[in-house]
């Protein structure tokens, strides 16, 4: 399945219309790796959690502007206001994500401190967000899948949207981690875990190739407000945010474990 998932991610870049067929690939290795990892309970409700509340939330901020801003998604396949497909990619790019928390700072299992099962979720929530900061402006101002109704500063996205994102997807972690807190399996080796982790990690890195494949043209986009924005200028600053954030967390995050690695005691005989 990792290979599978990389590969579809290098031809995304030149086809995106294949993204959806990628984002269910990912789930599937979600529900695998997680299963695998965590027991098939424990993913089970990291699944309902990431979906149920990142739609009730998308919903919520639809009508009342909290707490992403005023918005409203382009063309059918919606639950209720919300397109289908918008909760896998959560659940796709938040366990990634998830996963590199618990690299950086620490895994949940049962009965682990405080500190691990509130800060890797906060951890998590950030690496998530990194992934929209160079996502959200390509598919909305340039491709308008979602309409910023008000507009906003970051080339036409809005600083709310970004805090609503970390709000919504620490939600959903912290549910998680309190699970794995309560009732979750017990701790494991770090030996153990390397080999999963490095999947996942890899997998969080390969999320950004679509954004090192830009079309070369210079076109100009007006958002709902009447501003208008270059769109060379949009796929560059895609780029740049990509590298040197989400690929940045995944280097802390391959260091991590390669000195992990080198740290382990040897087998006993």
């Amino acid at each position: 399945m990792t290979a599978v998932i990389l590969g579809g991610l290098v031809v995304t870049a030149f086809a995106p219309g294949l993204r959806l067929v990628v984002i269910v690939a990912q789930v599937v290795f979600v529900l695998a790796h997680g299963a695998q990892r965590y027991g098939r309970r424990s993913i089970g409700v990291f699944v309902v959690a990431g979906l149920v509340i990142s739609n009730a939330l998308e919903n919520l901020s639809i009508q009342t502007g909290f707490p992403f801003g005023h918005y409203h998604y382009t063309g059918g396949g919606k639950i209720f206001q919300v397109p289908w497909f918008i909760g896998p990619a959560y659940l796709a790019t938040g366990y990634l994500a998830w996963i590199v928390a618990t690299v950086l700072l620490d895994d949940v299992r049962r009965n682990s401190s405080w500190l691990t099962t509130i800060g890797t979720p906060m951890v998590g929530a950030f690496a998530m967000t990194a992934w929209d900061l160079a996502f959200d402006p390509t598919a909305s101002t340039i491709h308008q899948n979602w309409i910023w109704e008000n507009g906003g500063g970051f080339f036409g996205v809005p600083l709310v949207n970004y805090l609503g994102w970390t709000f919504t997807v620490y939600l959903f972690m912290q549910v998680f981690a309190l699970y794995l807190r309560s009732r979750g399996p017990l701790p494991s080796t770090q030996q153990e875990r390397t080999p999963s982790d490095l999947q996942a990690v890899l997998l969080y890195a390969a999320t950004t190739i679509p954004f090192l494949v830009t079309p070369g043209e210079r076109t100009t986009v007006t958002d709902a407000t009447g501003a208008t924005w270059n769109t060379a200028d949009i796929y560059e600053t895609s780029t740049l945010l990509a590298v040197y954030g989400m690929v940045f967390i995944a280097l802390l995050a391959l260091l991590s474990l390669a000195r992990r690695h080198t740290s382990a005691p040897p087998p006993s005989t």
